[in-house]
Parts: C-alpha cells; sequence; structure tokens
C-alpha cells in the first residue's frame, strides 16, 4: 500500500512542478544537505518524470520522516510533499490468469 501511494506520489509530483512556488524551491544542493542536517532524510529512490525532472524519494527509516522533492533540468528542486510513516517495501508483481 505505502509503495502503491508513493509511486501516485511521484506521478503527480512529477506533472505537477512546474506550478510550485518559487518558496518551495531552491537550490539542490541546499535542499539536500537541509534534508539530511535536519531531518536525518536521504534518498531512498529515484526516477525520471516528465520534461527530464528528477523525481526523488528521501527518508529517514529511524523516524519514519519522508519527503518527495522533483528537481527541473535547470538544476532547481522543488518539495513536492512530506510526511511520515515511511516504510521501505519490496514487491513482487503477482502473474495473474492462467498460466500457459
Amino acid at each position: 500500500m505505502s509503495l502503491s501511494l508513493g509511486v501516485g506520489a511521484l506521478i503527480l509530483a512529477a506533472n505537477h512542478a512546474f506550478a510550485q512556488s518559487p518558496r518551495n524551491c531552491g537550490n539542490r544542493e541546499r535542499i539536500v544537505e537541509r534534508l539530511a542536517e535536519g531531518y536525518g532524510e536521504a534518498r531512498q529512490s529515484i526516477g525520471l518524470g516528465t520534461q527530464n525532472r528528477v523525481v526523488e524519494t528521501y527518508a529517514n527509516p529511524e523516524t519514519g520522516s519522508w519527503t518527495i522533492t522533483v528537481t527541473m533540468p535547470n538544476g532547481v528542486m522543488c518539495l513536492m510533499a512530506s510526511g511520515h510513516a515511511f516504510e521501505a517495501v519490496s514487491e513482487t508483481l503477482t502473474p495473474t490468469g492462467n498460466p500457459t
């Protein structure tokens, strides 16, 4: 369930990053540093969204805090969502239908 919600949020984040106000965006290095120092969050996942936007999830597995970011091709990073109760999951797809 957590993975499904995270994937959905990543898709939405990648598509709506352009709508973020400047106060939620800034220098990528500074934001990553702030996430690490202020919340103990490190990158947990990365993906490429629309228009070459890099979507990343940062989290602290011990405290459960998490943040989803989108980095534009020009290097500006925007904070898209954050929360608590992060849980890393590893799921595999279950085959459906009749095996042939």
